[in-house]
């Protein structure tokens, strides 16, 4: 950053330390901030700092990238929206490559028939530049319209040439970096056993597009294929008995078998997977396949084993110990309740790699996109191979598959930093065996590229630790608990010697004590994106796209309303024992019970929290009783227990629940509503609270436009004026005049507490609050909302 002339440059620390510094900066009751990165096709920065009037400032972020080169090129995506229209407004790409460029393309969602002449493209041999900087009119959305049409993903795609045979080889200040990319082969026989998941929480839209893209997929099969379709839930129902030859006529069944394709039941992972690894032993041992061919498994699931063997461990050593190292596993994690780190591990350590499929509308894309870029294989078993006695610190240099459009990239150091030339050799099994030698040589990137010495100056030792770091991340999960520990010490020590932000560090841009607090720069693992778009992890407050409505406390209710960027909030006051209806619509009821706390403290006096809920969903069959100890489940007729105490899932056609000890549950209903349910719980001993429960509802517009009770009535759109702001009781909490429902009520500016992400603390979330019962503000009376019995209606 830097602010009227100063610069306060990031530095990266260990987490934990830097974590510690924010922390400081929190309990010194700063505003403080937090930077951290997500997103699905890339990593999206959040950056917030106070700025004082009139001051200039400027960030500047640099961000290093390994482009990685699928479907024959690389993809430089950025995802511009600023919301506004801007001053000026520019995106410059330049690019270098030595090898020369054969292509580049440029493609925006937001480039309209006008807005294209703005694009400028230049290419030679080995530079490309593009510039696109549209004017504030230019911007316009419409004529007459102050929005910007800038809005989505800008995105320049190249490739570069390739000489068929050894690849790119590029030598700097003693280190070298291989990029190898297979030429035009015959592309190797497949063998692939496709495992879907169709449980019930496949339901819906999520099944829809499994068949979509399966049955694109099965057309894209080659005769010299040999495929398998094993559909699971709580059973395991394999399409054929056999591994199939794809013909047209075994295709055009295979896809008659998909479109049929129904959701139901629990979900089986580990007798799904082990019958796909036996179908593909069987048909080798009966030499069935061709001998040059690649034996693959892709398994697709949207959740958690829950029927026959549910121990992710358990399944991870029967998988392993099955697959014997002859074959791949991919794992396709479907949405955002999937266990991806069971299938992460489970994946590299059967020779694959794991990919989350994200729950949206081009989900059937993604998936269509995943079986692309593996469909091709061309070598198998590749070892890129250089002299012993003059490489060391090498990354990976073994490859299982390397596929079409595909590259591996290979980094080492040079024993003799003067040596400019050294010997590489290259071996695969492909359709025919592939082997081809050279000699690396240097190039002097100076004389090249003179004015681009900050990019070329130690490049290749970044991207060696940058791979190094990487690999010992990804070894850092698998393994010996002791292996798993040296991986991860390892890979910090890198990652502070070469100020990378990783999931082990965070940057820090800090300013003297006295001004604002310290920013940090957090980098995610998958497994934390995953929770974090889940909503179990934020870095700062962000009001949700839908309205989150929520009860915890004494009782509090928190009505979020983030097309205003506002929130409202009240207290309902009742003897314990009441019951309250808080959302009733057609066939969907939700009450809950008052508890007191078991004594009045010296001077106060007594609070009510909720300590049962009864939900009801009369078109679905389904009764749930939820207290502080148990949680009892009725549907068609059979009763299940769960317990707090441990964590546990419970899938169906109808209702998805899944516990997290002692901490939450969520219920989501079919086609409708999500609920969360928090547990919070209190010391045994504590002379007057006790452990009571939160109501968090989240999907909310799935109800009808006529759903009511205490949250459901403001579940769709409430209308309201605040004026008149003016000093309340509390210097902190002023106070105003609000116009709501036909009534001019005295409000209070404060704040409740959302507990999903800080079950102990909670986040603070600003709100008008509402007094007397929220008299004014809700329809009718507190009482009128009151029921004889938890599954009563009022």
């Amino acid at each position: 950053m830097e602010i009227d002339g100063q610069v306060y440059v990031g530095v990266v620390k260990e987490k934990e330390k830097a974590k510690k510094q924010y922390a400081t900066a929190v309990k010194a009751g700063q505003t403080a901030a937090l930077v951290k990165a997500s997103g699905r096709k890339m990593e999206t920065f959040s950056v917030s700092v106070n700025i004082a009037a009139l001051a200039n400032i400027t960030f500047t972020l640099t961000y290093e990238e390994l482009l990685e080169r699928k479907f024959g090129q690389y993809e430089i995506l950025t995802r511009v929206k600023p919301k506004q229209r801007i001053q000026e407004f520019k995106i410059v790409t330049n690019i270098y490559e030595p090898q020369g460029i054969s292509h580049v393309d440029v493609q925006s969602t937001f480039l309209s028939n006008e807005m294209l002449p703005l694009v400028e493209k230049t290419v030679t041999d080995k530079k490309a530049y593009i510039s696109f900087s549209p004017t504030l009119e230019q911007q316009r959305s419409c004529p007459d319209c102050e929005g910007t049409l800038i809005n989505g993903d800008f995105t320049v795609k190249y490739d570069v040439k390739r000489e068929k045979g050894l690849g790119d080889i590029q030598i700097n200040n003693g280190y070298f970096v291989h990029y190898f990319a297979p030429p035009d082969l015959r592309r190797v026989p497949m063998n692939v056993v496709f495992v879907i998941d169709r449980s019930g929480s496949m339901s819906g839209k999520k099944m829809a597009q499994t068949r979509e893209a399966m049955l694109a997929i099965l057309q894209d099969l080659q005769e010299e294929d040999h495929f398998a379709i094993i559909p699971f839930d709580h059973e395991i129902t394999p399409w054929r008995p056999t591994i199939q030859q794809a013909t047209n006529q075994t295709v055009t069944e295979a896809m008659d078998f998909i479109r049929n394709l129904e959701d139901n039941g629990g979900t089986n992972i580990n007798d799904a997977v082990l019958k796909g690894v036996e179908m593909l032993h069987t048909a080798r041992r009966n030499e069935m396949l061709p001998q040059r061919s690649a034996d693959m498994i892709i398994l697709l699931t949207d959740g958690m084993p829950n029927s026959g063997e549910s121990r992710t461990a358990v399944i991870q050593q029967n998988v392993q110990k099955a697959v014997s190292g002859n074959m791949s596993l991919y794992c396709l994690g479907f949405g955002n309740d999937v266990e991806y780190t069971f299938l992460d591990v489970m994946s590299r350590e059967n020779k694959g790699f794991a990919r989350r499929i994200f729950e949206d509308s081009d989900a059937s894309l993604q998936l269509q996109g995943f079986y692309t870029e593996v469909s091709s294989p061309l070598l198998l078993e590749v070892d890129l191979r250089y002299p012993v006695n003059d490489v060391d610190s090498l990354t990976t240099n073994h490859f299982n598959h390397l596929f079409s459009g595909a590259e591996a990239v290979v980094a080492g150091r040079l024993m003799d930093n003067g040596m400019d030339n050294f010997p590489v050799e290259v071996f695969g099994l492909g359709y025919e065996n592939y082997q081809v030698q050279g000699q690396a040589s240097a190039l002097d990137w100076g004389v090249m590229y003179p004015d681009e010495e900050y990019i070329f100056g130690d490049f290749t030792e970044r991207l060696w630790a940058y791979l190094t770091i990487q690999q010992l991340l990804d070894k850092s999960k698998t393994g010996s608990a002791e292996e798993k520990t040296n991986s991860s010490a390892k890979a910090l020590e890198m990652s502070l010697q070469y100020n990378f932000v990783t999931p082990l560090t965070s940057m820090v841009v800090t300013k003297p004590e006295s001004e604002d607090p310290p920013l940090v720069a957090d980098k995610l693992t998958e497994e934390q994106r995953q929770m974090a778009e889940k909503g179990v992890t934020r870095a700062s407050y962000q009001p949700p796209s839908r309205p989150t409505h929520l009860v915890d406390g004494d009782p509090h209710f928190l009505i979020e309303l983030p097309d205003r960027k506002d929130a409202l909030c009240f207290n309902i006051n009742n003897k314990p024992g009441t019951i309250l209806t808080l959302v009733k619509d057609q066939g969907i009821l939700v009450n809950g019970q008052l508890i007191g706390d078991k004594a009045i403290p010296p001077g106060g006096q007594i609070n009510t929290y909720f300590s049962r809920f009864g939900i009801v969903h009369k078109t679905l069959g389904v009764k749930l009783e939820v207290g502080t100890q148990d949680i009892s489940v009725f549907q068609d007729g059979t009763l299940v227990d769960l317990q707090w105490s441990g964590t546990a899932s419970l899938k169906g056609p109808n209702l998805d629940l899944h516990v997290t000890k002692d901490r939450g549950l969520t219920v989501t209903l079919k086609d409708s509503v999500k609920f969360v349910i928090l547990l919070h719980k209190v010391w045994k001993k504590h002379p007057y609270h006790r452990d009571y429960l939160g109501f968090y509802t989240l999907d909310s517009h799935l109800l009808s436009p006529n759903v009511h009770g205490l949250l459901g009535q403001f579940y769709h759109s409430i209308e309201f004026e605040v004026s008149n702001m003016r000093p309340g009781e509390s210097p902190e909490k002023p106070d105003a005049t609000m116009f709501v429902k036909g009534h001019q009520l005295n409000v209070t500016r404060g704040w409740q507490r959302d507990f999903r992400n800080n079950i102990k603390n909670g986040e603070k979330i600003p709100c008008w609050f509402i007094h007397n019962n929220a008299t004014g503000l809700i329809d009718g009376e507190a009482s009128d909302y009151i029921v004889s019995g938890l599954f009563k209606t009022f």
